[in-house]
Formats: C-alpha cells, structure tokens, sequence
C-alpha cells in the first residue's frame, strides 16, 4: 500500500470500520517530516484518527487485575494493536459520563492531563473528546525515550510508550497552591487505570518517573507548559 494522506486514513477507517485498522496503518498517515504538536485550544484537523470503540466488559475481574498487577520491564518484539492502544488510553482518560467526566477523577473536573503514545510508526496525541488519535511525529520517538529515561531496559523493549504530561495551569487558576498536589494525584490515578488495564488485556506495563523532562518534551515535540509526568512502557509479557 502506499502513502495515504490524513484524510484517505479516515475514509480507509470510516469505510472498513475503525476496530480494523491496524497500528501499522498509521504510518502511511504522517507526513515524511515530523509535525509539530497542536495547542490543546486548537479545533481538530484532518490528522485525526478514531480509534475502536473501548468495551466496557472485559475477561477478569477487577479484583483479579488488582491481585495481578506487577511492573513487567521485558516484553516480546509483538505490536500492540489499534484495540489495545486504545483501550489503554479509554482506560486512563476516556470519557466514561455524557457530562465528560472521565474514567481517572480529577480536582474540579478540570482534566490538566494530555497523554501521548509513542510507537514504531510515530508519536501520538490521544483525544478525550471523540476518541482519537492526533498525528504529533511520523518519526519513532521510543529511542529517544530510552535516553531519556535512563536508558532503563524497559523503555527500549516496549513496543508502545504512554507518555502522561500535566498543564498545571488548567489547575491552578481554581486551586492556587494545591494545584501541583492535584496534578500529581491526578496521574498517579490515571496510570493506576492505565496498569490495571492491562493486566485485564493480559499485557504488562512498568510505570516510570524517573527520566529528563526536557528531554522527553524534546523528543515529543511537546509545549513548555506540557509537564511530564510518568512514562509507562506496555507490551506483551515474555513468557
């Protein structure tokens, strides 16, 4: 297949049903150079990308992901699919209420979280509203990551890394000096729904906190005001 342009993506999505498309797929969506990343007040373009609709039953039980949950740092060489990815994200900050609240509470409902995922074909934005993805980088940011992180083996094994970052200013106009406390709280809830998910999807996921912020904003192309947060590799678990 060649090239395909943002738009022929999304006729390619609307015409064969978005649960179909592969991650692969993406990659005949990002331009040859990198794009740079949208303010969080921009309306959606055309590099919009629906991802699979999340199911809402899953094959174990909570209290089984709970009794399971581990830090997996090894992983096999398989690619998450679109169904994955997107299920993670769902999980960490999808609408859940047609309110649009979501699945990870948030001080005032006020949601300073922007979560991207980094995979071999590019980097991405995920989009609450709508469930999509937005095009950040054609290019494959894992490596960059990797530094960032330490060059902690997890990081470099991982075919897919989330990447939640904080606005701390959505926070702080209502709450002033509790705004960082906040925040914090906030990822720390969002990753926990992020791991849990995957126990249920039968991968495994490690979070991480301990990496250069600004090179992690580099590799991403991210704002200054995009804080990061936690890095958290997920794949399939070596046997």
């Amino acid at each position: 297949m060649g090239k395909l342009t943002r738009r022929q993506f999304l006729r390619l999505a609307a015409a064969q049903g978005s649960g179909l498309v592969a991650m692969g797929a993406l990659a005949g969506c990002a331009t040859s150079e990198p794009t740079a990343p949208h303010s969080v007040l921009d309306p959606v373009g055309e590099d919009e990308m629906p991802l699979p609709e999340p199911r809402l039953e899953g094959e174990i039980s909570l209290e089984q992901a709970i009794a399971s949950r581990r830090s997996v740092r090894e992983f096999t060489d398989e690619s998450l699919s679109m169904e994955e990815i997107s299920q993670l994200l769902w999980a960490a900050q999808g609408i859940t209420d047609p309110r649009g609240l979501r699945a990870a509470p948030s001080a005032g409902a006020l949601y300073p979280l922007e979560l991207y995922v980094a995979v071999a074909d590019g980097a991405y934005r995920y989009l609450p509203q709508g469930h999509a993805l937005q095009v950040v980088t054609g290019e494959d940011g894992r490596q960059g990551l990797w530094e960032a992180g330490l060059r902690q083996g997890a990081l470099q094994a991982a075919p897919a890394v989330f990447v939640v970052t904080g606005i701390y200013q959505r926070t702080e106009g209502k709450y002033g000096g509790r705004t960082e406390r906040y925040v914090e709280l906030e990822a720390g809830h969002a990753a926990q729904n992020m791991l849990l998910q995957a126990v249920a999807l039968k991968l495994g996921a490690v979070p991480i906190g301990a990496f250069y912020d600004d090179q992690v904003q580099d590799v991403l192309g991210l704002p200054s005001e995009h804080r990061p947060l936690y890095l958290i590799p997920v794949g399939h678990p070596e046997a």
